[in-house]
């Protein structure tokens, strides 16, 4: 029997090609496949063939011709190379025949060569996801881990969204009984153009992980690549489409209305297409993010009692509390949960997308100095970003313990201790110096923290006193960095520690608290190697009338004048 169905489909081969030799006339066919349901092996008397034909210097240029072999309904794709190799390169038929190759095939004419393009496709639908995750997730991509999968699956899933009549290749890929072999053919493509990039320092592997390289992501940025859609790749291709379609569209008609079946089939493309969608795997699901609990998929969704019971291992009787703790700009909570005596906590920060009226006010104070992150998603990431890097390179900051970026919600390790804005009021308020020594000791241990952040290029964002913790050991931790971002301004930093730090010091206290303060900050700064010039520039006009409203004009001057003046004073 299986003797048998070899040498029917040997024969149905010499039956196509010798079909598109006969289309191809006199000129040179380049390469042949069959894809489809019959390349899917999911041959049944009614099943569809469709033949991809690429010939050198084909006048129509592209063409379709439908024949009957075997009882089974042949659709011959005619293109001229060029054309092809076009629609390969850079989708210039919006990849209505390249996408072809995105699914299994089998070469009947000249098979390294359809490999070598398959290889090349794929490689550029890699780069071109890769550069959308990189500008979607500007800080997070740095950390992202990727299974490969995840771009089998997102092409499959914008193609079948994109292009309906590919409604039935998707289901005929994703059916039962050929899965797993069909995902091994097509990964197979994929793993090698991955292969390729990772030669030319695109990205890296770890640990069956792929990881965008900084040289990559640096080199998106800096371009300011914005990834083209493949609706706008279609629609660029709209007049070419249209003309071919003017040849091929009579010979279509005409084989679908001896095709009843098929014909009754198209009606139902629309609501397949929403079906099939839902069947193919989130893409999402093979996006990782790194946490103190382990590898976070992207697509994960959970709410905050369901994880807290998780997490802390507590039963569904046990009462869990969940109290709102504050944050101007997001949900931020705190939950408790008892057990066995012992209470435990975690806080959760829920990242609402900011409107432009509400953010208004805050753009508007700090006009020409400062920008800030508005989506929730985009500070959801910096977030994790930021967290993850410093806390690679030492530094005390809370532990994430898992992320929701579907549901905007981070939750991360609560920290015992002191908040730095008890330890500035205590140094406004001593009488004397060596009351404050323990206190000026601190702040100076704070500024070589910001020093080290700078060092690895990282400004922080948002410094303000109450975003820094003095843990139970005197570990000194850094808090919320949904502002904050590699190559930004670290002057910023500095400015709004010192100058909202000045927000303590009440107008009857003179400036001595201030400059203490300020000059104990600075001294620690550039002792771990903070740039002087970084300093210098907090005295500008640009950064002093930002912080005018938070502390009294005096301490603002005492501040601008220290840092103005940085290099010319010899204990600094």
């Amino acid at each position: 029997m299986a003797q048998h169905s070899k040498n029917s489909s040997q024969q149905l081969s010499r039956e196509i090609l010798n079909f598109c030799r006969h289309v191809a006339g006199s000129c040179e066919i380049t390469a042949a496949c069959t894809c489809g349901d019959y390349a899917f092996e999911l041959t049944n008397a009614r099943t569809q063939v469709k033949v991809l034909l690429v010939i050198r210097d084909f006048q129509p240029r592209l063409m379709n011709y439908v024949n009957i072999f075997d009882d089974k309904n042949i659709v011959v794709s005619a293109v001229d190379l060029w054309v092809f190799e076009r629609d390969m390169d850079r989708g210039f038929l919006g990849e209505a025949l390249a996408s072809m190759l995105t699914f299994p095939y089998t070469p009947l004419l000249n098979k390294n060569y359809l490999h070598e393009q398959e290889v090349k496709l794929k490689k550029r639908l890699i780069t071109e996801l890769l550069e959308s995750l990189v500008l979607n997730f500007p800080e997070l991509s740095y950390e992202i881990r990727i299974k490969p999968e995840y771009f089998m699956y997102e092409t499959l899933l914008s193609r079948a969204r994109l292009f309906p009549p590919m409604i039935q290749d998707v289901l005929g890929f994703m059916h039962r009984n050929a899965k797993k072999k069909n995902l091994e053919s097509v990964l197979k493509g994929y793993l090698e153009a991955l292969e390729e990039l990772e030669r030319e320092n695109a990205i890296s592997f770890s640990e069956g992980y792929v990881r965008i390289s900084r040289k990559f992501a640096d080199s998106v940025r800096s371009k300011k690549v914005r990834f083209v859609s493949l609706l706008k790749t279609a629609q660029k291709a709209q007049r070419t489409l249209f003309v071919s379609l003017l040849n091929i569209f009579p010979n279509i008609m005409s084989f679908i209305s001896q095709n009843k079946e098929t014909l009754l089939k198209l009606p139902k493309i629309t609501e397949i297409n929403s079906k099939t969608t839902h069947q193919i795997e989130d893409p999402q699901g093979y996006l990782y993010v790194p946490t103190a609990s382990g590898l976070v998929p992207l697509a994960n969704r959970i709410d905050i009692e369901a994880f807290a019971r998780k997490m802390l291992s507590v039963k569904k009787d046990t009462k869990v509390k969940i109290e709102e703790i504050g944050g101007v700009l997001n949900d931020v909570y705190l939950i408790k949960v008892s057990r066995d005596s012992e209470e435990r906590k975690i806080v959760v920060k829920s990242y609402k997308d900011l409107s432009n009226f509400k953010w208004f006010p805050l753009t508007l104070w700090t006009v020409g100095t400062k920008t800030f992150a508005v989506s929730g998603l985009s500070r959801l990431e910096r977030e994790c970003a930021i967290n993850q890097l410093l806390y690679s390179n030492g530094f005390a900051v809370p532990k994430i313990l898992h992320v929701s970026p579907s549901e905007r919600l981070i939750f991360m390790e609560h920290i015992e201790g002191e908040n730095l804005e008890k330890i500035i009021r205590k140094i406004v308020n001593s009488k004397t110096k060596t009351g404050t020594e323990k206190e000026l000791s601190i702040i100076s241990r704070v500024a070589e923290k910001f020093a080290k952040a700078h060092a690895l290029n990282v400004s922080l964002g948002d410094t303000k006193p109450e975003n820094i913790m003095i843990g139970k050991n005197g570990e000194i931790y850094l808090l919320d960095f949904e502002q904050a971002s590699r190559n930004g301004d670290k002057t910023w930093d500095i400015a709004e520690f010192l100058y909202y730090a000045g927000h303590y010091i009440p107008p009857w206290v003179g400036t001595h608290s201030a400059e203490i303060l300020t000059k104990t900050f600075i001294e620690g700064y550039l002792k771990a190697g903070g740039d002087a010039k970084v300093v210098k520039k907090v005295g500008n006009p640009k950064y002093t009338k930002v912080f005018s409203i938070f502390a009294f004009p005096h301490i603002i001057l005492a501040i601008s004048n220290i840092c103005k003046n940085v290099d010319k004073k010899k204990e600094f």
